[in-house]
């Protein structure tokens, strides 16, 4: 099962992100720990499937959250950069909001549920499809608030002769982020935004470019885990949306070579 969870190209990319194991001590050893493959397939199985930890397989029983999962998210678009991919200049912005059955940091009352609690996926996307940043707000946050640290978290992306490049030129998204005042900040940073009007009649045109963000977000609610959010702690469920991505992020460099 671990090779099913984990295949080989994942974990050559993981493994040299993971800290040293610590030695074990002389005396009072106490039980010898998994592998840490086995222990990352027990990490992917929980969003897979929406499992509880408590119900993982026996023979992954002893993993805990691993902290590599922002470094990979990061270092899988650099080789996409590498194989000529991502196109830097359109990207999608978009937000997805799940229900937080346990309450906890980053939750919020959903405007689209009822106000009952529930947290917000912020994605940014290339062209094709592939996230280079996500985030984690509350319910309530509004999609204009997000789009510039979403840009800001876009790694700067190096593989290719010239300075790393990590600002699109157009970044396309729907009406929830048409503000003026976030319009000027954009043109401020020479980047042209590309956003739907509030109300203007729908058949702007921008669904033809911005649909490939929609299409993430449902091959990101693939992982169970994702739908609803379990997790009391943010940065737990933070990580496994990074896993996530990452998993997209692997899959399109399969296709690249």
């Amino acid at each position: 099962m671990p090779a099913d969870l984990v295949p080989d190209d994942l974990w050559e990319r993981i493994a040299p992100l993971l800290p040293p194991r610590p030695p074990r001590r002389h005396r009072y050893p106490g039980r010898r720990p998994i592998s840490d493959r086995a222990a990352l397939a027990g990490i992917v199985h929980v969003p897979r499937t929406g499992v509880s930890r408590r119900d993982v397989p026996a023979r992954m029983v002893g993993c805990s959250e691993v902290t590599a999962w922002p470094r990979l998210h990061e270092a899988l678009p650099t080789e996409l950069r590498t194989a000529g991919e991502p196109e830097m200049d359109d990207r999608a912005v978009d937000g997805s909001h799940v229900r937080a059955v346990k309450g906890g940091p980053h939750v919020g009352p959903s405007p689209v549920d009822r106000g009952r609690p529930g947290s917000k996926h912020h994605v940014v996307v290339d062209a094709c499809g592939t996230p280079p940043a996500a985030s984690l707000t509350g319910g309530n946050r509004h999609d204009v608030t997000q789009r510039l640290p979403l840009l800001g978290a876009i790694p700067r992306l190096r593989g290719l002769r010239g300075r790393p490049r990590h600002r699109p030129k157009r970044p396309y998204a729907d009406r929830g982020y048409d503000h003026i005042t976030y319009r000027r900040l954009l043109w401020q940073r020479g980047i042209r935004p590309v956003i739907a009007r509030r109300g203007a009649p729908h058949g702007s045109g921008l669904g033809r470019t911005r649909w490939v963000v929609e299409r993430t977000f449902a091959r990101l609610h693939r992982f169970t885990r994702l739908r609803i959010r379990y997790e009391r702690r943010a940065d737990l469920h933070q990580s496994l949306l990074e896993l996530a991505c990452a998993n997209i992020c692997l899959r399109r460099l399969r296709r690249s070579f």
